[in-house]
């Protein structure tokens, strides 16, 4: 369980970089840090995000990563495990983990925690982001509330929204069978972090899902993932259609 209501969202940060021409951004490195909880690492969701950006055969992306087990915002910054990385700076993006906060307490709780990192990332010359998730499977009632309590913590901070609960429903419209939910009813399965990969990689490259590679390799040539070919689409149409619900 998480320490709190809110404690599996994720707040991503994008530098004013990723706004220069497209020339500059060919040749460059972009370095994410990731700060969360098991809702990053669940799936090596890092090392996706960084396999569709060499199969895209894009700008060259790092992915770092600060992330404890049952973590939220408010974790974070008083041990100052993810402040101290913002705070060096030269990160070109940074992601940081919270909850579903779909109630309007932890909504509020969201909202003051994202404000209290966004004064830090904006000095470093960064963008901040949510990372709207999910809600566990037990309360798939709570997807709206999620998707309000982000959106508002996105318009809190003059934020990017990266809605990839959203996608899971988008998924779902096209199949409902489609699985999602891992075991425990709140992580995701390899599926659902592919889904997510998808979704951060258009925000972050500003290229449309459609037509990824449905094999992913680490920078070694190991499989990361291989996506059933009866998913693939699906899950890259379910991506662009969130993204581009929620600009």
């Amino acid at each position: 369980m998480m320490k709190t209501a809110a404690a599996s969202a994720v707040a991503f940060l994008i530098a004013a970089s990723l706004c220069a021409d497209a020339r500059a951004q060919s040749l460059a490195v972009q370095r994410i840090l990731f700060v969360g909880n098991s809702l990053t690492t669940a799936n090596d969701l890092p090392g996706l995000v960084e396999a569709l950006a060499r199969a895209a055969n894009g700008p060259r992306v790092e992915c770092h990563v600060v992330a404890f087990p049952n973590f939220s915002l408010e974790d974070h910054l008083n041990s100052g495990d993810a402040p101290r990385p913002i705070a060096v700076g030269g990160w070109t993006g940074e992601l940081l983990h919270q909850g579903p906060s779909a109630l309007p307490e932890s909504r509020a709780l969201l909202v003051d925690y994202v404000r209290r990192f966004d004064g830090a990332i904006k000095r470093a010359g960064a963008r901040t982001a949510l990372y709207m998730v999910w809600p566990a499977a037990a309360r798939q009632s709570d997807f709206e509330g999620v998707k309000t309590s982000y959106a508002a913590a996105a318009r809190a901070v003059d934020g990017l929204l990266l809605p990839v609960g959203e996608a899971w429903r988008a998924a779902w419209r096209r199949d409902s069978r489609i699985e999602l939910y891992d075991r425990d009813g709140l992580h995701p399965t390899p599926l659902a972090s592919y889904l997510a990969a998808l979704v951060i990689y258009q925000k972050l490259s500003g290229r449309s899902p459609v037509g990824m590679p449905e094999t992913l390799t680490s920078s070694r040539g190991a499989r990361l993932l291989v996506v059933p070919p009866v998913h693939t689409g699906l899950l890259q149409q379910a991506a662009a259609e969130a993204n581009a619900s929620m600009k």
